[in-house]
């Protein structure tokens, strides 16, 4: 068995399937770049056949020069009771010039006579049709044999008998798609290793995400001989989303000694997770396996504790392997270590006995106990560690901000914030609209400081969460501001307290700003 399994990405199609993503043709285009850099197999950049938006990226990306992926068409069979020559699809598959295409088609009777309505046996013509139409058009040809899984629970013999009519027909690899992603892991594996028996053409796996496993099928179809794995990076698609491929392929280089993309792009794993979520504009979960924020955080400070002597006791690889890295969160569950992890981090002597420890922990007790929660907020902690510690110079001055809001006769909303800052030495002014007041306030400062640090054009707001802490007291409540912000390599989270929501918010905004800048200064 060949160690090597070949990646093929789906994100352009099933992943702009999720609600909510609507990727442009540039999207597409840089995606495609993106993945090409990871080095992805094959890029299914979509169905020619479907949209005028798709049939333009297809002729975009032939002038691409791509290193290590092929570019893969998808579309259907022959529709029935017509010849290939004459299907529309199938022509424009042949007319997008990718060289490799993908057709789907079906494999479980039921959708063959409820859906298509034609009979089975026109249905193994309608597969060795369109898989020869292609092949003698001289395109590397694989074959997703449509809910695949469920057809072969219904009635074996005939999904099989699909299977031989695509190898019969020279498909170079035929995908077993379970498409309505209900099925168990040992169910792949039980049916991938009889299919195994009856086909010699390589196989391949297409899994959704409907049980919550279709990571879990795809390593099962795996190591029953699939050599192929079709997915979406961050787990995108209709419904619950497709197999993840970064997942996959951090079980497969870590866990499994399988070679999917060259050893030296692992690293480059949560890049692309953060890259993919910028771009369609989904947050990625910060408990998302490998690549997300809390992948490798340390709360407890037994754990913090064990993970300082040895790694190990809590991690099951490097956080560096897949370029993510190790947090210490901050909260009186940790006791001093963060601090003096932290402070080492910015090359400050400090232990646990030390007076500066000390005090750190006095006044961040103090600050935690006035409401701020430095828990969910890492980037505040660090900015306040730098601050104490007379570590810090602040990228630019407040002068003073005005905002007002203002409800209009036909019933929106009216925000508008002026600011003026001070950046060295010079005075800025600015002035912006937006859906609100924070909006409004952060638009101005950006707006004022871009010219000065054009980084900032990177990144963006992609949380914002208000918590009352008094509830007693009312309109003159404190507030704790949380405010999560993004920028195609890693996300942060600062936040700010007040009885003033307006001034809470600043003080969380821009810790977000100041943080954006001082991680920039780094490179």
């Amino acid at each position: 068995m060949s160690n090597r399994v070949t990646i093929y990405d789906t994100t352009l199609r099933d992943g702009s399937q999720t609600e909510g993503i609507s990727f442009t043709v540039n999207d597409k285009l840089k995606i495609v770049e993106k993945l090409d850099q990871l080095g992805v197999h094959y890029i299914e950049c979509g169905w020619p056949g479907s949209n005028p938006k798709d049939r333009e990226i297809f002729k975009l990306v032939q002038n691409k020069k791509l290193k290590t992926a092929k570019i893969a068409a998808f579309g259907s069979t022959r529709r029935a009771r017509i010849r290939p020559e004459e299907d529309t699809n199938l022509k424009e598959l042949i007319r997008s010039k990718a060289p490799t295409v993908t057709i789907f088609g079906k494999t479980w009777d039921l959708h063959v006579t409820d859906v298509i309505k034609t009979t089975l046996d026109e249905n193994l013509s309608m597969i060795r049709d369109s898989v020869e139409f292609l092949k003698k058009r001289k395109r590397e040809v694989f074959y997703d044999a449509e809910h695949f899984f469920d057809g072969y629970k219904s009635n074996p013999d005939y999904a099989l008998r699909t299977l031989l009519s695509a190898q019969e027909a020279k498909a170079d690899c035929i995908i077993l798609c379970d498409t309505n992603g209900g099925t168990l892991p040992q169910d792949v594996r039980r049916i991938v290793a009889e299919v195994k028996k009856n086909i010699s053409v390589p196989l391949g796996i297409h899994t959704h995400n409907d049980l919550d496993m279709a990571v879990a099928n795809s390593i099962a179809a795996v190591e029953e001989g699939c050599s192929q794995v079709q997915g979406t990076f961050n787990g995108l698609g209709e419904r619950c989303g497709n197999a993840d491929l970064g997942t996959i392929i951090g079980i497969l280089h870590t866990k499994m000694g399988r070679k999917a993309i060259p050893e030296t792009q692992l690293k480059n794993l949560t890049d692309i997770s953060y890259f993919l979520s910028e771009i369609s504009n989904v947050k990625l979960a910060d408990n998302h396996p490998f690549t997300g924020h809390s992948a490798f955080a340390h709360k407890g400070g037994v754990h913090i504790d064990a993970v300082i002597k040895n790694p190990l006791a809590y991690e099951h690889i490097r956080p560096e392997t897949v370029g993510n890295h190790r947090r210490f969160i901050t909260s009186e569950l940790a006791g001093k270590m963060p601090i003096v992890i932290k402070a080492q981090q910015m090359n400050i002597a400090m232990d646990k006995k030390s007076k500066e420890a000390k005090k750190l922990l006095k006044d961040l007790q103090l600050k935690e106990h006035s409401g701020y929660q430095f828990e969910a907020a890492d980037a505040s902690f660090e900015l306040f560690m730098k601050r104490s510690l007379k570590q810090y110079q602040p990228f630019f001055k407040l002068e003073g901000f005005k905002v007002s809001t203002e409800k209009r006769f036909d019933g929106r909303i009216f925000a508008e914030a002026s600011i003026r800052l001070s950046i060295h030495g010079k005075e800025k002014f600015s002035a912006a609209e937006g859906d609100g007041p924070v909006d409004a306030l952060d638009l101005a400062l950006r707006q004022a400081l871009t010219e000065v640090y054009p980084g900032l054009k990177d990144m963006h707001l992609t949380d914002y969460k208000v918590r009352v802490l008094d509830t007693n007291e009312g309109t003159a409540a404190r507030v704790r501001v949380l405010i999560e912000s993004q920028d195609h390599h890693d996300s942060w989270t600062t936040v700010g307290v007040h009885e003033n929501i307006i001034e809470a918010s600043w003080e969380a905004l821009t810790d977000s700003i100041e943080y954006k800048l001082l991680k920039d200064s780094k490179k």
